[in-house]
Parts: C-alpha cells; sequence; structure tokens
C-alpha cells in the first residue's frame, strides 16, 4: 500500500469536552489517507478511556502525558514524531467537512505552498460563521525607526454562504493553528515552534518566520472547517481551561514575540494587558454570577469571584512553573522525510 504523505497532528485547545464529537468528525470526513498522532495532555479519565479505545479501533497513536500542555508544547511533541511530507496541526475541538484535507493538500502541490490554511468557521451552528479567511501577520516600520505588529485577519463574522463564492486560492501572510497544514521540510530550517509562546500568538510568530526563511503561505477556501471554542463544558475542563488562559501565560507570550521581534510597546500590546483574563471571566465567572443570582448582574460577586480567580490562576501556573522541568518530555531531534528511494527499500 502507498504510505500517507500526510500526519494529522491533534492537540489539546483549552478544554475536554469536544473530544470525542471533533474525533468523530476527522473520521467520517476525511478520505484522504493520512496518520494520526493524538496528543493526550492530561486529559480526564474517561476522555482517556475513550481515545485509548479509538486507537485501537482506527490504529493511531497517542501520545500522552500526565500534565497539561501549552499549544506549542503539545504541537512540538506530535512533530517529533512525524516522518510524512505533510503534517497537520488540528485542535481538539475542530469539526471537519468533507474533502477538507484533499483541498490542502492538493493546494500545497500546486503551489508549492509551505503552509496552507483553510476557510475557517467558529461557533455552533458549524460552517457558518467566519472566522478567519487569510490576513496579515508582519513587522511594519514607523518614521521613528519603531516596529510594529500588523495583524489582521480578513472577513471575519461573515456568512459563509455570502462570502464563499467571492473568495478564492490566495497567497497570505497567515494561518491559524486551529487547523493548519505545513509542508514538514520546513522544520529543518526553523526548527521546533517556539515554547515560549505560551498560550497567544504563536501562529504570528510562526507565520513570520516561515515568510523570514523563504515560505510562502497560502489560503485555501475549499477546505472547510470549523474550530468550537466554549466555556468548560465540565468541572474536570476547569483547571486546563485556567491554565490555558492564565494571566502569566499571556503577559509571557507576549513578552516573548515584543523581545524576539524587536516590537515597540504600543498600544496593540497596551489594549492586550487590559484584556487580561477576559476569557475566564466571560466563560466562567460572568455565567456563576448569574446563576448564583438568579440571572442578576451582581457587581459585587463578580468582583468578589474575580479576586478569587487572580489568585487560583496564580496558584495554579506557579504550580506548574515549578513541576514542568521535572517530567517535561525531552523532544527527539526532528525527523526528515524519507525520500522515493528510502520508501520504496
Amino acid at each position: 500500500m502507498t504510505q500517507p504523505t500526510v500526519t494529522i497532528v491533534v492537540v489539546p485547545r483549552e478544554r475536554f469536552s469536544c473530544t470525542q464529537d471533533s474525533l468523530e468528525s476527522l473520521y467520517e470526513h476525511t478520505d484522504f489517507p493520512f496518520q494520526l498522532i493524538y496528543i493526550d495532555g492530561n486529559s480526564p479519565a474517561k476522555v482517556q478511556q475513550y481515545l485509548q479505545t479509538k486507537a485501537q479501533e482506527k490504529n493511531f497513536k497517542i501520545i500522552r502525558t500526565d500534565y497539561y500542555l501549552s499549544p506549542n508544547h503539545a504541537r512540538n511533541i506530535g512533530l517529533s514524531h512525524v516522518d510524512t511530507k505533510y503534517l497537520v496541526f488540528v485542535d481538539n475541538d475542530v469539526i471537519f467537512s468533507s474533502g477538507w484535507l484533499q483541498a490542502l493538500v492538493t493546494c500545497a502541490e500546486e503551489t508549492n505552498a509551505t503552509v496552507v490554511g483553510p476557510l475557517m468557521c467558529e461557533k455552533q451552528p458549524i460552517h457558518q460563521r467566519v472566522h478567519f479567511a487569510g490576513g496579515e501577520s508582519r513587522i511594519v516600520t514607523d518614521i521613528k525607526g519603531k516596529r510594529h505588529l500588523r495583524e489582521k485577519m480578513y472577513k471575519q463574522g461573515h456568512q459563509v454562504t455570502a462570502l464563499r463564492p467571492q473568495i478564492q486560492r490566495t497567497q497570505t501572510e497567515l494561518a491559524e493553528f486551529h487547523c493548519v497544514l505545513v509542508r514538514k521540510e520546513i522544520f529543518e530550517r526553523i526548527g521546533y515552534l517556539d515554547e515560549a509562546m505560551l498560550n497567544t500568538k504563536e501562529h504570528l510568530d510562526f507565520c513570520m518566520t516561515v515568510a523570514q526563511a523563504g515560505g510562502k503561505v497560502y489560503f485555501e477556501p475549499d477546505s472547510l472547517v470549523t474550530y468550537v471554542p466554549g466555556p468548560p463544558l465540565e468541572l474536570s475542563d476547569l483547571a486546563f481551561y485556567m491554565l490555558r488562559w492564565s494571566d502569566a501565560w499571556t503577559l509571557a507570550s507576549l513578552q516573548r514575540i515584543r523581545e524576539k521581534w524587536d516590537l515597540s510597546e504600543d498600544g496593540y500590546f497596551k489594549t492586550k494587558y487590559k484584556k487580561l483574563g477576559v476569557r475566564r471571566i466571560s466563560t466562567i465567572i460572568k455565567p456563576l454570577v448569574r446563576r448564583l443570582s438568579f440571572g442578576a448582574e451582581n457587581k459585587p460577586l463578580k468582583r468578589m469571584l474575580k479576586s478569587l480567580d487572580r489568585k487560583v490562576n496564580s496558584y495554579l501556573t506557579n504550580r506548574y512553573a515549578k513541576m514542568l522541568p521535572q517530567r517535561k518530555l525531552q523532544l527527539k531531534p526532528i525527523l526528515k522525510e524519507p525520500t522515493a528511494l528510502e520508501v520504496s527499500r
């Protein structure tokens, strides 16, 4: 049998409660041959058991850690085991549509693209509201010589049915890690993904690094997928969600991209600082306040819970930082994809 040319690497995004829906969708809507490496970052017992059962049924590889994973750390673990021409990084809350993978590979083959991103939708109902249809990611220098980050996502909020006839495959500057195909060879030039980028803007850093190395990024609208964000639906999701969107991880990521690309601490970053904790507030604190207050806003309770959240958040990140050096998996050297001659042997 012909060996697959694509390895799909699934990583945890922010919760585990979408695991089954996403994986079932992957197998239902993917006809193009692929290998699968599933990175299980300390999922709760019932999710772990589900994955083990599916791995035996579908013959895919699970790599499990007994600690939570930052996104680039999880992707790097998967990357270290990939030996195909292409890989696709996918978050564990993505729902797919028929032909999605074939379209990404076709685009890469026809354009010699290094990175290909799909038409990305968000939320439910699936495949209706556009999250991302290409974008911009580059450094601009002002008249004073200060460097600023230019980030723009195209067509966010548009309806797919109205937008789809107007858009076509195009070279772009930005793709998102929700779902992205990458030519494996690029990692032999740029190395592993930057794990100092803990939870935000890592896709900007990656795409700019690819461009700096001479690679090309494409947007392929014939590939349609949806990521389904949401509150941590189960109690077992809470600790991971709070760590994933922690203030400490966000600040560290913003500081890393500033220092790495010599960026000015301008309004872009100051706005990000002001929004620290916004995900936890909107998905955990506000719903809890409404529930405890029978639908009322209850500002004093909200302030108290926000204060408690900051303390819990600080505890989680400090504990994780102390634990990680002793338990973190050591990455293998990046594997070179086999040549046709090596495969035939």
